[in-house]
């Protein structure tokens, strides 16, 4: 055994080259007007305190836990933790106890001695199974490039997490959405027939016209179909969040009450710091560099191939004629099989490999750099939007109270016979509008929310526990 670790330890020469993280490709500052929050780190497994909604707390476990998706990529985990496993072991010897008879009969026309000769052998030996020496690291940079993608799959695991928590708060919020602007629809309906039927008593008086009934009625139809659109878009996001979900959220039970858009709280969690600080602990940005570094190590493996490889067979123990001989003094028995392979002519395979190589590691290059200028892009954007969507929904809000006060003024001013009819639609149709938009734009605001945090969490001490 001492002298198969000095063998072992032997293989300390490597050709792969080291690696060298590239430097960021973004701006070393945010663009101006963009201003980051002194909080603490935002983590994967911080989406409790990052979504106090109770029901959506429910919803995302439930996610978590369903979802096929994710069982896919936690599935992939396993599998490269497997692999690496596997190419691992390359590094040491593997060793087997063998026990064998073997029995031959040469009959006497075949025999040189013109008689029949039978023989019988029976051996116990510990057999060293064909182990490379690894001189020129080879089978290190082999392991390494089966570690860089285990690696790699699960910070895309984690990746494919954030996203999940994120469409599965985005479609609960559309829900919301589209819930309360049903609701508020159902209510201009209801409100509007009964203009409809105000305006008809009016018109059966004498006291309205034809053309004040039609702009009623008109008015309702609309509300009609609108509340018709609402309800299939409503329909729709329910059917994706049940996607999301892994299961109809009609079968979750004691589900807890869930809160109103406007009730939400959910913060931006702002991380302070540079770019490169912030977006290099983001985990499709490590999945990215983790695919580097296996193509950097495939180049060692892809070097090693232009020199010798020396492998090792053997076996120790004990060999007899006799069952009962096994273990008599003498019978003792060894073979050792070293063998060397030296690359002579390939017709440029071995070449073209390492070439194959290099290039792969330039696409990984280029493909990290990409991960981190989108990643820059996204969380630029988002930040940005952050802050116009608050003033957009400060404006909006105040709109939706100015035109609904009008809205009250004109009927009670068409109820006394001031104003016409027309005045009063007129003012329905700005009030509704004004309420719409103050929901689409407080729904938008949240989506910017919720993105940022797939897009500022990071890696955290917790991160699998969640």
């Amino acid at each position: 055994m001492t002298i198969l670790a000095g063998l072992i330890s032997l293989g300390g020469c490597s050709l792969m080259p080291d690696y060298e993280r590239p430097i960021a490709p973004v701006p070393a500052a945010w663009p101006d007007g963009i201003k980051l929050k002194t909080t603490t780190r935002l983590g994967i497994s911080d989406w409790h305190n990052y979504f106090p909604d109770p029901r959506l707390q429910a919803l995302i476990a439930a996610a978590l836990e369903n979802n096929r998706d994710l069982r896919i990529a936690t599935a992939r985990i396993a599998e490269a933790r497997a692999q690496y496993g596997i190419q691992f072991a390359d590094r040491f010897p593997n060793f087997n106890v063998t026990g064998s008879r073997t029995a031959s009969l040469t009959p006497s026309g075949a025999s040189s001695s013109g008689a029949a000769v039978q023989s019988q052998r029976y051996d116990v030996a510990v057999t060293l199974v064909s182990f490379e020496l690894d001189f020129w690291g080879r089978v290190s940079s082999l392991n390494a490039f089966a570690r860089a993608s285990y690696l790699s799959t699960e910070a895309a695991q984690q990746a494919f997490r954030l996203s999940l928590i994120s469409d599965v708060a985005n479609a609960y919020l559309s829900l919301l959405e589209l819930g309360e602007r049903a609701g508020f629809a159902s209510a201009t309906l209801k409100a509007r027939a009964k203009t409809r039927e105000l305006v008809s008593r009016r018109r059966d008086a004498g006291v309205s016209s034809d053309m004040d009934y039609l702009q009623a009625e008109g008015a309702y139809q609309a509300a009609v179909a609108e509340l018709a659109n609402l309800e299939r878009q409503r329909s729709a996001a329910e059917n994706l969040l049940n996607l999301l979900l892994g299961k109809p959220m009609a079968e979750m039970k004691d589900l807890p009450d869930g809160r109103a858009l406007a009730d939400q709280g959910i913060t931006p969690g702002m991380i302070a710091g540079l770019p490169a600080e912030v977006l290099l602990k983001r985990p499709d940005v490590l999945a990215a560099e983790q695919k580097l570094i296996a193509a950097n190590a495939n180049i060692g493996a892809a070097r090693a191939a232009f020199f010798p490889r020396i492998t090792l067979v053997g076996s120790a123990g004990t060999a007899s004629r006799t069952l009962a001989g096994l273990f008599d003094a003498g019978s003792g028995a060894w073979s050792f099989q070293p063998a060397l392979s030296i690359p002579l002519f390939d017709a440029g395979r071995t070449s073209a490999n390492v070439d194959i190589a290099e290039a792969r590691k330039v696409i990984a290059v280029a493909e990290y750099e990409k991960a981190i200028q989108q990643s820059f892009r996204e969380v630029a954007d988002l930040l940005g939007a952050s802050g116009k969507l608050t003033g957009q929904l400060d404006a909006q809000t105040a709109n939706a109270r100015a035109q609904n006060e009008r809205l009250r003024l004109a009927e009670a001013r068409f109820k006394a016979g001031v104003v016409s009819h027309l005045e009063v639609l007129d003012a329905q149709r700005e009030a509704y509008a004004a309420v719409q938009a103050e929901t689409q734009v407080r729904r938008a605001w949240l989506t910017v929310a919720t993105q940022l945090y797939k897009a500022l969490a990071g890696e955290s001490n917790d991160s699998a526990g969640n």
